[in-house]
């Protein structure tokens, strides 16, 4: 996405929390970042939707515990009448993280956790900024009163022969907790096995699988080391763990480990794809969605060259046109495909490679 004009300006911040203590350090750490101004705070979503007319922020960041309204119910709002880019900023409790996936759903860009014992200060000042700039590029969409998409989800029915040692791997940032909703609400029950890697912190990954898992027909879940990638599954990687595939015999396995963070992300989209193109080959199918900066490009490209069947998002569909882009750049994408279109081509494409494979044999 090609956004003439704002690069080269101070993005404006209006930070929007009840504890005025977080309000102070949220403000700190994103008035340090170079290129980001906060132009106010406000207590509740009242004061905010007073200072959303007056200020004109370009983002917000949002808690989604608050009194009065809480900030769920005032997201939903916000993007059906005056769509904005916001960052959710939540407590890693049982409560704030399903609000937070409550408000990603609502239309919300990203989430992070506020500082406390398993995520600090610094923490914080190292990724918000991040988060802020990616949502300062983001395409809001209206959404309905309900806070929904107006499409329908087509499942799609697959009617596979010889997936057993297929796999399906995916790569997601920004946008992307709402794409691989889409994507794996629509997955048929004998789906290939399938990894995703979701740049998410600690602790929302695995209400995030879980949320998945109560609406699709396969079963989602935050992988575990060692565990086996099989039909009608889908891993995700834990929050601060990358996550790799090995061979075993004709079968696949997860590997998780904490090693260094690369493009700055960790869960990394390039190292479980490169893991793909070393173990599976041909045998996989990739697909990179919606997301900020280039993770992902380089894995999906080695995929190609291994052999894999390799899918990008369309810039129409992204929330953020980054990580798709760049692999289309590099030529790493066979396809690129609307969110739309791609459970329907990534079932297509492992068909294809079933039956290229039987008759091989």
């Amino acid at each position: 996405m090609t956004v003439v004009g704002r690069a080269d300006r101070k993005i404006r911040v209006l930070v929007v929390d009840d504890s005025a203590v977080v309000r102070k350090v949220l403000s700190e750490q994103l008035s340090r970042a170079q290129g980001i101004e906060v132009i106010g705070t406000a207590p509740d979503p009242y004061v905010a939707r007073d200072k959303i007319v007056a200020l004109r922020p370009d983002v917000l960041t949002l808690d989604v515990e608050m009194p009065r309204m809480d900030g769920v119910t005032f997201l939903r709002k916000l993007m059906q009448y005056y769509p904005l880019p916001v960052v959710i900023v939540s407590s890693l409790t049982p409560k704030g993280s399903r609000l937070a996936l409550e408000a990603l759903e609502a239309g919300a860009v990203d989430v992070l956790p506020k500082p406390g014992s398993n995520y600090s200060v610094a923490d914080l000042g190292e990724t918000l900024p991040g988060k802020v700039r990616a949502a300062f590029f983001s395409r809001p969409r209206k959404r309905c009163a309900q806070g929904e998409e107006s499409d329908e989800v087509r499942r799609v029915e697959a009617g596979l022969r010889y997936t057993t040692d297929k796999v399906i791997a995916v790569g997601a940032s920004t946008g992307g907790t709402e794409a691989l909703r889409r994507i794996l609400e629509e997955m048929p029950p004998d789906c290939p096995g399938i990894a995703v890697v979701q740049h998410m912190p600690a602790l929302f990954t695995r209400a995030f699988a879980e949320r998945l898992d109560h609406i699709c027909r396969i079963q989602v879940k935050e992988a575990q080391d060692g565990e086996w990638v099989q039909p009608g599954k889908a891993l995700i990687a834990p929050g601060d763990y990358h996550m790799s595939l090995q061979r075993s015999g004709a079968r696949y396995l997860v590997r998780l480990g904490q090693g260094p963070r690369v493009y700055f992300q960790r869960p990394s989209v390039e190292v479980l794809f490169q893991s793909v193109a070393r173990s599976v080959g041909p045998n996989a199918v990739g697909v990179i969605l919606t997301g900020m900066g280039a993770d992902g490009a380089k894995g999906l490209k080695a995929m190609r060259e291994a052999g894999a069947r390799t899918i990008a998002q369309d810039e129409q569909t992204c929330v953020v046109f980054g990580m798709p882009a760049e692999a289309i750049r590099q030529g790493a994408a066979e396809k690129v495909l609307p969110l739309g279109r791609i459970c329907r081509g990534i079932i297509d494409m492992a068909s294809e490679a079933a039956d290229h494979s039987a008759a091989a044999g």
